[in-house]
């Protein structure tokens, strides 16, 4: 196991090279910079901010100072947060959108797993019918108009939560922005969670299990579900890297100060460093949850071995 998991985080080193590569360049390539302004800046200030921010260089030298900066862990200063360094900004966004993001996580996995059981054992009955088309509405109706239906009607309607801020990570300031961050994964795994369990219900150790006269709880709990969960945990694997990184829409619209909120500024402003870092600490999550996916699995399937 310690060999594998070795041999997987020696694998993701070239994988973000060729990801910071990749991301680097086409950010250049773009046309426009960071300091074109409507109101073009004077000749000898464009001059010493360019040194500043060694623009002044060949790309391939901007490459190889900005790899060797990443290499020792230090992103660089923001073009565009000039007071801030990419590492301070982070320090101070990253903490909220994973408190965030776990929280809609947590929520999604409870609510949409229950449900998804639920729907598995009533199948074509009321109750499924009923689950699915929340599931479909839910997985539909984008956040951007879900958000701003559930900021009417229990903060502006009834005056019930704050409509915005993030107060500190109170309890009620959270509560809007995680759950409209939820509905979407709560309808997606409610429909895989049912899925699986259709099949885990019908497959031949199940029988057994309820031909040796085990409980209903037992047979479900214990032996359905721990099949069944397997497409839940694949999914997580890019969900949970999504939702800890922080939602753009959610950030923006409830004016909470995480890193889905500095991306958006800083591919607005052409902060390259700032859209760089945001790329890499993505790519980082989604290579670690991968592996903690595949760690799972064989915890959950005897079948998964790991030589």
């Amino acid at each position: 196991m310690l060999r594998y998991v070795l041999s997987r985080l020696l694998s993701a080193i070239p994988t973000l090279f060729l990801i910071i590569t990749i991301s680097f360049f086409l950010m250049r390539v773009a046309p426009g910079g960071p300091f074109d302004l409507e109101r073009p800046l004077e000749a000898k200030v464009m001059e010493n901010l360019n040194k500043i921010y060694n623009l002044d260089k060949s790309l391939w030298e901007q490459y190889l100072i900005y790899l060797k900066s990443v290499m020792s862990g230090d992103f660089g200063p923001s073009f565009f947060f000039r007071d801030f360094s990419i590492n301070e900004l982070f320090a101070q966004s990253l903490p909220i959108s994973m408190q965030l993001g776990l929280s809609a996580l947590a929520l999604a996995l409870a609510v949409g797993g229950f449900l998804g059981v639920v729907a598995a054992l009533r199948q074509n009955k009321s109750v499924d019918y009923s689950v699915m088309a929340a599931a479909t509405l839910g997985v539909t109706i984008p956040n951007f108009v879900v958000a701003p239906i559930l900021t009417l009607i229990m903060g502006v309607h009834f005056g019930w939560l704050p409509v915005g801020g993030w107060n500190g990570g109170a309890f009620v300031n959270m509560v809007l922005p995680v759950v409209t961050l939820a509905l979407p994964q709560i309808a997606v795994v409610a429909r895989l969670t049912r899925g699986s369990m259709i099949e885990a219900l019908r497959s031949n150790h199940v029988r057994t299990a309820r031909a040796y006269g085990l409980s209903g709880y037992t047979v479900v709990v214990v032996h359905a579900l721990r099949g069944a969960i397997l497409p839940v945990v694949s999914y997580l694997g890019p969900a949970a890297a999504a939702l800890l990184t922080g939602s753009v829409v959610i950030e923006t619209i409830f004016g909470i100060p995480g890193i889905g909120r500095y991306f958006v500024q800083g591919a607005l402003n052409r902060d390259y460093t700032l859209v760089m870092g945001t790329v890499v600490v993505v790519a980082c999550f989604v290579i670690i949850f991968n592996l903690i996916v595949d760690l799972l699995y064989a915890m959950l399937d005897p079948r998964v071995r790991f030589d």
